[in-house]
């Protein structure tokens, strides 16, 4: 199946800004692309591109005063297959973990890990390690929070969607991450878009 993705925003800069964007396909879907996968930005300028420490390609550039336009309009195929279920996969213990894996436990400026820990736990705590606890978080994020682009706010926080009950696409896999994070389980978010 094909999938057309993209966006297209606009800033007012009230004067000259350093921007770092993250709108690219994660790199590990870059062979599943179909057309090119560039930040265009209006007025035109420099951009530099490098990948982040999570290797998410990334772009920095001086957005200059007044208005800014980011588009860009892709084409990427995928199988349209669910993605892989594994029971039996389970959780590793904190102690046992790879170092470079830990950092996915931290707290973040929209994943608020310390904040969610004793929710979490009342929610989760008593689900069977492993696979099931992480499809209960997803489920449960599926279940107890309403999808709606009039949500989308760029300051949200995982505990705003849990007190508010509502958001976009990058809110529900904020709240599921935190959660899982919060229950000693790695997560991160890739970046990742919509089909328009």
């Amino acid at each position: 199946m094909l999938i057309r993705l993209g966006y297209d925003i606009i800033f007012n800069a009230p004067r000259a800004v350093p921007v770092v964007a993250l709108l690219n396909v994660h790199p590990s879907r870059s062979a599943d692309l179909r057309e090119p996968d560039e930040v265009n930005i209006e007025p035109a300028t420099d951009v530099s591109y490098f990948y982040d420490s999570f290797g998410n390609r990334s772009c920095r550039f001086l957005a200059p005063a007044g208005q800014v336009r980011l588009s860009n309009l892709t084409l990427i195929h995928d199988s349209g297959l669910p993605d892989p279920v594994s029971p039996q996969a389970r959780e590793v213990p904190v102690h046992n973990l790879p170092t470079d894996v830990l950092r996915y436990l931290l707290n973040s400026r929209y994943c608020e890990v310390d904040k969610l820990s004793n929710i979490a736990a009342g929610l989760f705590g008593h689900v069977s390690p492993g696979w099931n606890r992480v499809q209960a978080v997803c489920s449960w994020v599926h279940d107890n929070v309403t999808f709606g682009y009039q949500y989308a706010n760029p300051t949200k926080t995982a505990l705003d969607v849990l007190n508010d009950r509502c958001g976009v696409c990058r809110d529900f896999q904020h709240l599921a991450v935190t959660m899982c994070r919060a229950l000693n389980i790695p997560g991160r978010y890739v970046t990742g878009y919509l089909g328009i």
